[in-house]
């Protein structure tokens, strides 16, 4: 395994201001993990995480963030960077993250709008990150409620050559399944771009991790993790030590 940093990143998913998982997107196949959103952050914080990834799911269903004010408290309580995602489809709901204390935002389904893409990354630069979620290779929008007929990796390479610098790619299929990440995929897209990757989905044991951060010379550089640490079956604080294990000493 190279030495490139690679991070594990744990997932805070919010609905009507509570810690939140699904399963492959579906609404309605929603288990709750906690009333305090802050308290869970500050254990992953506490358990070594060195970022954090937050998601309004009711903003990505509705197109504008509906959990700002939580999710405010989330990333003004930690010392450590947090990133946002779900509705931010304007200028101005970008710029209300960041006021919020998030250090970067992510856009999905307006990045289909490439001439607003392309202003957002040309405006915001490093806090701008492009999502993809994808089914089959193909993008899903609205919250991966709507399918569409435009290619993942078409998308992400179209977007890489107008400034886009970092992308996170989902496998929707295997994201809260806990069925393994889709290494092949997420390969393709690190090969296939200039932009950093992190992925997403899937993942449920350190050998998932330790496989994707193999990718890390690829400009892959985390994966986002969720329903696996909630359920426990991965644990952080042993994940991270396995991670550095795996890498090479000088």
């Amino acid at each position: 395994m190279s030495g490139c940093l690679f991070d594990i990143i744990p997932a805070i998913d919010l609905r009507d201001g509570r810690c939140v998982r699904l399963v492959q997107g579906d609404y309605s196949r929603e288990t709750v993990y906690s009333s305090d959103p802050v308290a869970m952050a500050k254990r992953w914080e506490e358990m070594g995480a060195k970022r954090l990834h937050v998601v309004d799911l009711d903003g990505a269903r509705e197109g504008e963030p509906r959990n700002l004010g939580v999710a405010g408290k989330i990333a003004r309580a930690l010392a450590v960077p947090c990133d946002i995602g779900g509705g931010i489809r304007s200028r101005e709901s970008a710029r209300a993250v960041l006021d919020e204390g998030f250090q970067r935002f992510s856009i999905g389904t307006r990045a289909l709008d490439a001439e607003f893409a392309r202003a957002i990354f040309s405006e915001f630069g490093d806090a701008a990150i492009l999502d993809i979620a994808a089914r089959g290779g193909m993008v899903s929008v609205e919250g991966w409620q709507e399918q569409t007929q435009v290619s993942a990796l078409n998308l992400a390479r179209g977007l890489d050559a107008v400034g886009c610098r970092r992308i996170i790619f989902t496998d929707v299929s295997r994201d809260g399944a806990l069925s393994g990440p889709n290494v092949e995929a997420v390969r393709a897209m690190a090969q296939g771009v200039r932009a950093s990757v992190i992925a997403s989905g899937g993942v449920s044991q350190v050998g998932d991790i330790v496989a994707l951060a193999g990718l890390a010379p690829l400009g892959v550089e985390g994966v986002i993790v969720g329903k696996a640490l909630y359920d426990g079956r991965l644990d952080l604080k042993a994940a991270l030590e396995a991670l550095d294990a795996a890498r090479p000493r000088p």
